[in-house]
């Protein structure tokens, strides 16, 4: 279960922050994750309009089960 955080400055700093290449941000429906760099494989994921708000901190192993089920099509509309 993804986890409400805070991270700090620092460690928000450190994220190099990714937008799929299927966000609509025509429509305001982006997202952005990245990997924190502590070596934990935990992946923040933000709204990429409010890049200064709430994160979601996902552990490792639940992000990768997040994009095979993507990737496998569950989360098609």
């Amino acid at each position: 279960m993804p986890t409400r955080q805070e991270l700090t400055a620092r460690e928000l700093a450190g994220i190099t922050w990714h937008i799929s290449s299927h966000s609509d941000n025509a429509g305001g429906s982006c997202v952005e994750a990245g990997a924190l760099r502590d070596g934990s494989g935990r992946v923040a994921v933000r709204h990429s309009h409010f890049p200064r708000g709430s994160v979601i901190v996902y552990p490792r192993a639940e992000w990768r089960a997040f994009l095979a089920s993507v990737k496998g099509g569950a989360c098609d509309a």
